[in-house]
């Protein structure tokens, strides 16, 4: 079976044969041509639309509402437990029945699908709510102690309008937790990703590089020095990869060869592009060099790796091919315009994000949704701010 396999944290590719000793038909070209080119353009949905709406998430007043940044020392330190967390995925695979390890990852990412996914369509959802709709506030408060020692952990407010967005993507959510649908988790798979590019943001380009230097090395060496990344990733049934069907011109929607794309490989490179949109914005010469350039640089880098593995039936790891584009292209518009000491002096968090707080925990690659799943997951300083009542869609 043709394929691109991706593993659980960054997004590795692999082509080869059946692995169940069945023989399938062979793709089409067409049919082929199709699914790359889909995967493709599904990457850069989230990449686009995240990085506009994580400009207007970092221009939020209040403080409890602020991204989570990335700094060097984050930046420097995700490769390691990055590490960690994949060998002991893999681990657990080998030791524990592989039916309960998936059983309990469809049912955590059940609820954090459906929270990220109503996140992600709320923007959009506002646009056809009427006028007169009944639009009721909520609060959900849990806190814990009393008096002077009484800590809040989950301190959400909400109304009815973001209650529709959350029955529409529970619908999804039963449709994947029953059957698996390759659409269903592409939806996931999409709002994970534009949910980790709108709310993970680098403090600079210089930690950027950092971490996508250090992933560089991380998917390289798990992809052509171990079988763990490719042994995680087939055994890994959760929606953190995007999926398309090979053979979807023959069977339709029924289609089962899949080829396949990480979220890793879309939110790593994706936080990167986001920070150079609010670099060009901190220029304030109207245009989006950087931006335009890097999103080329990425989808040039995309399509290299889509090729060699194509080619060479053989595993890629798509950092490899990502990271020297992403970086280079940009550094090397920089140098032509002689604004490289602009850039690697530019600080999101001084210019855009005055009083961001730093990321004290990592969060999984699909990112965190912004509402109730970042209140599950984490105990807020504050409480949160009521979100605008008609938010416009990027």
């Amino acid at each position: 079976m043709d394929s691109a396999l991706s593993d659980p944290h960054n997004g590795s590719v692999e082509a080869g044969g059946p692995t169940n000793g069945t023989t399938r038909p062979p793709s089409t070209p067409e049919g082929i041509a199709l699914a790359y080119g889909s995967l493709l353009l599904m990457a850069l949905l989230p990449i686009f639309f995240g990085a506009l709406r994580s400009v207007r998430c970092a221009r939020g007043k209040n403080a409890s509402d602020m991204p989570e940044t990335i700094t060097s020392r984050d930046a420097a330190r995700f490769p390691i437990i990055a590490s960690c967390t994949l060998l002991g995925l893999y681990l657990f695979f080998k030791i524990f029945s592989q039916e309960y390890i998936n059983l309990l990852l469809s049912m955590y990412f059940f609820v954090l699908g459906i929270l990220a996914l109503s996140h992600t369509i709320s923007p959009f959802m506002n646009k056809f709510f009427p006028a007169n709709f009944p639009n009721r506030q909520y609060q959900l408060l849990f806190t814990q102690g009393s008096g002077e020692n009484k800590e809040e952990i989950i301190n959400y407010e909400f109304d009815t309008k973001d209650l529709v967005c959350l029955g529409l993507s529970s619908i999804v959510g039963v449709w994947y937790l029953l059957r698996k649908h390759w659409i269903a988790n592409n939806l996931f798979g999409l709002a994970f990703s534009l949910n980790g590019v709108e709310l993970l943001h680098l403090n600079n380009v210089s930690t950027g590089c950092i971490l996508l230097g250090g992933l560089f090395i991380y998917d390289v060496f798990w992809v052509f020095g171990t079988n763990v990344m490719v042994t995680v990733a087939k055994s890994f049934e959760a929606p953190i990869k995007l999926v398309f069907p090979q053979d979807l011109l023959e069977k339709g929607l029924e289609a089962d060869n899949f080829a396949m794309l990480g979220l890793g490989d879309i939110v790593i490179p994706g936080i990167f592009i986001a920070l150079l949109l609010r670099f060009d914005i901190s220029l304030k010469k109207n245009t989006h060099t950087y931006f335009y350039t890097s999103f080329a640089a990425y989808i040039f880098g995309l399509g290299l790796t889509i090729f060699i593995m194509h080619i060479f039936k053989h595993a890629q790891p798509a950092l490899l091919y990502l990271v020297p584009a992403c970086i280079g292209f940009p550094v090397l518009v920089a140098l032509a315009k002689g604004e490289v000491t602009e850039m690697f002096s530019y600080e999101s968090s001084a210019e855009i994000l005055p009083h961001t707080p730093r990321l004290t925990h990592f969060p999984t690659v699909s990112g965190s949704p912004a509402s109730l799943a970042d209140s599950m997951q984490q105990k807020l300083a504050g409480p949160r701010r009521r979100r605008p009542q008609n938010p416009s869609a990027m």
